[in-house]
């Protein structure tokens, strides 16, 4: 697990230096203290295959396979091709094994060197045949072009800028705003999406002209043309017919094999264990698949709604894990700067704070940790899903059922704890009327469109692009054409939310501690079954999982498979009565906030006094503008 950055260029005035590029690189230090690299190649006329590029590609290491080997960037043996590579590739042996059949010569046990001998017989559908998480950067000189390329699920990020004729990237935004002169020019639209998501959805960032290459791309440019092309297009739309003891054994199959990939390492490698199904199934899997105890690491909380410590206790108990439970209180105040920097665009998903203090202790013991990340999404595993199911049924009953939903609305509270029953219900009703797809979104959004038109500014909103944040979500939903709203719901958050939101967090998150995190659910191969695998072997009696169950269901206690499930969050809600209602307010209501024109200062001050006052639980809403806010003053304001 690393940091790349990195350059191209073709005009020798726009000469990215070997120091801005070091600089680029010495931004990541925390993805990768172990070692640093830097290929610098300047333009010139005369080369073997015509007229060379400027290129420059950085690397910080974080060592996990071949420690003593594995120096990046690395060519093949002509030096035509050059990698910087963040991530693992975890069918490498397989790889390898071909290559050498084929006559290439490996120096090296790394990953990283399949990269570059593939890129020689593959060229760009090389991409498709790596199994893992990646972020790349190829030189390819024979084509005197660069080529980036992004894992299928999107669990490795990568920016790239555009900036002339020449092509920045790296790992993480800051990377490239270490190039003097690049344009820190703010995007309304991405405002407008973020308020919407809780993130700046792909290929978007919260600066305009910078770009986040999409999950399953990969990038080419050669000065003159730049192209983004997808190597990964599962039909979402056609479900498989298969028996409920065949999607048994192949999910037993495809899950065992994921976890034994990514049980490679030569250092110390333990797990996540949160106690909910997911994490715990990785862990049971472990087990089985070495003679070496399994370390499993979990957080609690003083607050009882928040803490899940009791459930992984009982699983580590009953697998036999030499288990690390830390209990911590979270310092909101100590905790957001450092948030707000390693997050380098807005993001207001706060379950980053427990995934950061994790992250934080378990990096202590081990450098490699899986987690439970993308069950919920393959498996239909979220409550949210419950409402989409029972939407679909009023749906049926056409005009009659929207009706009743609209008279029923007459009867629930507009106020109120944010998850209480009663107000589920009155979102439930207020929504009904609209499409599937509006829908959900109105369901899932921080902000609706309603409440974004009460809360921007006139001047912002003639800003805004002439576009709706729904597309984004709408693009994914309709990959699942006429399969159920369930399944059309699950399968775009498996595209949106998990790469946006949940990728991120646990990316920056475990990176920022220089911990590699590996999510064996997000195996492409295990993916494609589950996308295609029909609704009902995910989804019976009200729960989702079904089929992890039917397959894993004596791995674990009982009582793992019967609790209700717990967000892995923190308590925003009395945060803000509390140790951070001064900041809120003091950061909201500032000189500095209102000049920025995006907000109505009424509004503001609206949502402040009914949070303060208990009226309506806006602690997420109010979360997303402070994050916003600190945002501007970390990397606008300087």
């Amino acid at each position: 697990m690393c940091g790349i950055a990195g350059a191209f260029w073709i005009d020798p005035q726009h000469e990215v230096s070997e120091e801005v590029l070091r600089r680029m690189t010495d931004s990541l230090t925390h993805r990768g203290p172990d070692d640093s690299g830097i290929y610098n190649r300047f333009p010139h006329e005369h080369g073997p295959y015509g007229t060379v590029p400027g290129v420059g590609l950085g690397h910080r290491r974080l060592s996990i396979i071949d420690l003593s080997g594995g120096h990046q960037p690395l060519a093949n043996e002509d030096e035509t091709v050059w990698t910087a590579f963040n991530g693992e590739i975890f069918n490498f042996q397989s790889l390898r094994a071909r290559l050498e059949g084929a006559g290439h010569t490996f120096r090296t046990h790394s990953d990283t060197e399949v990269i570059v001998h593939l890129f020689e017989d593959e060229g760009v559908d090389a991409f498709a045949h790596f199994n893992g998480m990646f972020a790349i950067a190829v030189w390819d000189q024979r084509h005197r072009r660069i080529v980036l390329g992004r894992d299928r699920l999107g669990q490795k990020p990568l920016y790239y800028c555009v900036h002339g004729d020449r092509l920045l990237f790296g790992s993480e935004l800051k990377a490239l705003l270490q190039v003097p002169g690049l344009p820190r020019e703010i995007d309304a639209g991405a405002i407008d999406a973020y308020l919407t998501y809780q993130y700046v959805p792909h290929p978007r960032t919260i600066f305009r002209g910078i770009h986040k290459l999409p999950p399953g791309c990969y990038l080419t440019f050669d000065g003159k043309k730049l192209e983004v092309t997808s190597y990964w297009n599962p039909d979402f739309s056609r479900e498989m017919a298969i028996s409920l003891d065949d999607a048994k054994s192949e999910l037993i199959r495809l899950f065992t094999d994921s976890v034994k990939l990514r049980l490679q390492a030569d250092v110390p490698l333990g797990a996540f264990l949160s106690g909910g199904i997911d994490s715990s199934l990785v862990v049971a899997t472990m087990k089985q698949l070495t003679d070496q105890p399994v370390k499993t690491f979990s957080i609690g909380f003083p607050q009882k709604e928040y803490d899940e410590t009791s459930y992984a206790r009982q699983v580590a108990e009953h697998l036999g894990t030499e288990h690390h439970e830390f209990q911590v209180t979270p310092d909101a105040l100590e905790m957001l700067p450092k948030l707000i920097h390693h997050y380098d665009e807005p993001f207001a998903d706060s379950s980053a704070i427990p995934t950061w203090y994790v992250s934080q202790m378990t990096r202590e013991h081990v450098t490699v940790a899986l987690s439970g990340d993308g069950g919920d999404e393959l498996f239909a595993g979220y409550d949210r899903y419950k409402a989409v199911r029972l939407a679909a049924v009023v749906d049926m009953f056409g005009p009659v059922g929207r009706l009743g939903s609209k008279l029923g609305m007459k009867f629930l509270p507009a106020g109120g704890p944010q998850k209480s029953k009663l107000r589920r219900a009155r979102r439930f009703a207020e929504a009904i009327a609209m499409t599937p797809g509006r829908r959900y979104l109105d369901w899932i959004s921080i902000f609706n469109e309603t409440r974004r038109g009460e809360l921007y500014a006139d001047g912002f909103v003639e800003k805004l692009p002439d576009t709706d944040p729904y597309a984004f979500l709408y693009s994914a939903w309709k990959r699942s054409g006429k399969r159920d709203a369930m399944t059309a719901a699950s399968l775009a958050d498996l595209t949106t939310y998990l790469p946006c939101d949940l990728n991120t967090k646990v990316d920056i998150a475990a990176m920022a501690h220089a911990l590699e995190c590996r999510q064996p659910f997000l195996d492409y191969r295990l993916a494609e079954f589950a996308i295609r695998l029909p609704s009902k072997w995910k989804w019976r009696m009200g729960r989702g999982k079904f089929l992890l169950k039917h397959a894993f269901g004596d791995k674990l206690p009982d009582i793992i498979w019967k609790r209700r499930k717990m967000g892995f969050g923190v308590p925003l809600n009395t945060w803000f009565r509390g140790q951070l209602k001064e900041l809120l307010h003091d950061t909201l209501l500032s000189e500095t906030a209102k000049s920025r024109g995006y907000f109505r200062h009424d509004t503001v001050e609206t949502l402040l006094r009914e949070h303060d006052e208990n009226q309506f639980d806006h602690s997420a809403r109010l979360w997303a503008l402070l994050v916003l806010e600190l945002w501007h003053r970390e990397w606008v304001d300087v």
